[in-house]
């Protein structure tokens, strides 16, 4: 197959990875981020680089967002909310980082491709994407792409699709956002 052949298959896993989100779920996200007064974004490898990208677009949105593990990261409070990122929901780094925000008793959202994993079972609410394990061997979810690649993707564009429902919300625009963008690049 050539590259753009690859890219096209790729291109359909996600549509069809898309249409198994279910908007419920979405919309509690959606919902929970505009109650909490900070919101901080955990995730591990490369669904960490998508909940760093996701703390971005927010904080471009005004909304004070962090990531786990910065050294300008503040306390988690009872009126916070943590999102999770991870396919597995048994990353023992973020079980731990879970189980810290419960005794807390901040919000916990996991997005996950396993609902019922350890994170899932410590979250108030979960979001499910549609893709395959890292390991695919055994498991009825396959992709032509490697490891967690189809879940990585869709969860950025699942992060950056809430963005847009931020936007359509507060009656935001990309040139409003762009007032909170770094100026010291």
């Amino acid at each position: 197959m050539k590259t753009t052949q690859f890219l096209q298959e790729i291109i359909n896993e996600l549509n069809q990875a898309a249409d198994l989100i279910a908007d419920d779920e979405a919309e509690k996200l959606v919902s929970e981020i505009l109650k909490a007064r900070k919101v901080f974004v955990a995730g591990l490898g490369r669904s960490g680089f998508m909940a760093k990208s996701f703390a971005m677009r927010m904080m471009h949105m005004g909304i004070d967002a962090y990531v786990i593990g910065e050294t300008v990261t503040p306390n988690f409070e009872k009126e916070d909310i943590l999102i999770i990122g991870s396919g597995s929901g048994e990353t023992k780094g973020l079980v731990t980082i879970a189980e810290k925000a419960r005794s807390i008793g901040g919000t916990i959202a996991v997005v996950t491709l396993t609902p019922q994993s350890t994170i899932g079972k410590l979250a108030d609410f979960t979001i499910q994407l549609s893709g395959a394990a890292k390991d695919q061997s055994g498991s009825e979810s396959q992709t032509i792409q490697p490891m967690g690649s189809l879940f990585e993707q869709t969860l950025l564009l699942f992060f950056d699709a809430v963005i847009l429902r931020f936007m359509e919300l507060k009656g935001y625009d990309t040139n409003q956002m762009y007032g909170h963008h770094a100026n010291l690049e």
